[in-house]
């Protein structure tokens, strides 16, 4: 058993420093096309994040997939395609109103409305009254949980620029491998015993100091924020970012499945490698507006 818990461990290592390196890669690069890392040529841009933009939407509506397969699990249905193309709108609102020339929160406003429209015409053309509520209450959860949370790493990005975005996925994504080697290793005292038993107070320490040390390196080599407010924030992203992996788990396990998909090597599915960003990606964006250091921005 101890083998078999080594090599998972291995497996799990080798595809997410695989998915750092590539992310980090991403975020630099399209930071550099649109002249985010060079302060003085940013403002210039209309539109900022296009290469981001393309990989938020494209994992999203992966999700919203795996989101829709535990779904049919409990006989409820999510009404794609208008699903699926309302979480590309909104898990990509910031990208679009310097384009269409509208405040981001009336963009927002307006496409819910639109895709809220499609969603109950989707529902009487292929079903009828049969399951209205529960299929369109589905779906609406389906846009809320990917769609307007998953936007909030946008939003980091052209808001905040790319070191803060690296800053945040880092920490998040650090602290669940901290969380994973110090419950595996120290863990006894179950943090949730109800919804995912594996999980820790132990590896929750173990996530937060590893979250913590993340964001001070940061603090210290790109001086976007303070030490003090490294502190503050690697433990408040580390807290956020395991409750947010547990709210995935309470849709797994009322579906009776493991992992929501096999797409990523060592993790299951898409949902089980960005469910502990999405709750911490809105506590992200309020944290870098009030926190950050203006020459940075």
């Amino acid at each position: 058993m101890l083998f078999r818990v080594d090599a998972m461990f291995k497996y799990r290592l080798l595809s997410g420093t695989l998915m750092a390196a590539a992310f980090i890669a991403l975020v630099i690069f399209d930071g550099w096309l649109d002249g985010s890392l060079t302060a003085s040529t940013a403002d210039d841009k209309l539109v900022r994040a296009t290469l981001l933009m393309v990989v938020v939407a494209a994992i999203v509506t992966l999700g919203g997939l795996e989101l829709s397969r535990l779904a049919a699990g409990r006989g409820l249905v999510v009404l794609n395609p208008v699903c699926a193309i309302g979480l590309v709108l909104l898990s990509t609102a910031w990208y679009w109103p310097p384009l269409v020339h509208l405040p981001l929160g009336l963009f927002v406003l307006l496409m819910a409305a639109l895709v809220l429209a499609g969603l109950m015409l989707s529902q009487y053309l292929r079903h009828g009254t049969e399951g209205a509520m529960a299929n369109c209450g589905i779906s609406c959860f389906t846009l809320m949980y990917l769609g307007l949370l998953g936007a909030f790493l946008l939003g980091v990005r052209i808001d905040a620029g790319p070191m803060a975005t690296l800053l945040f996925i880092l920490a998040v994504k650090s602290s669940d491998i901290g969380a994973y080697i110090s419950g595996k290793l120290l863990g006894k005292h179950k943090f949730s015993p109800r919804v995912s038993p594996g999980k820790t107070w132990e590896g929750m320490a173990g996530g937060l100091l590893a979250a913590v040390a993340i964001s001070c390196v940061f603090a210290g080599l790109f001086g976007i924020i303070t030490v003090w407010s490294a502190l503050v924030f690697g433990v408040c992203i580390a807290f956020i970012g395991q409750l947010s992996d547990l709210s995935e788990s309470v849709l797994k396990r009322d579906a009776k499945q493991k992992d929501s998909s096999n797409r990523v090597p060592g993790f299951g599915g898409i949902l089980d490698v960005i469910d502990s960003t999405l709750f911490s990606a809105p506590f992200a964006y309020v944290f870098f507006a009030l926190a950050m250091r203006p020459a940075a921005a």
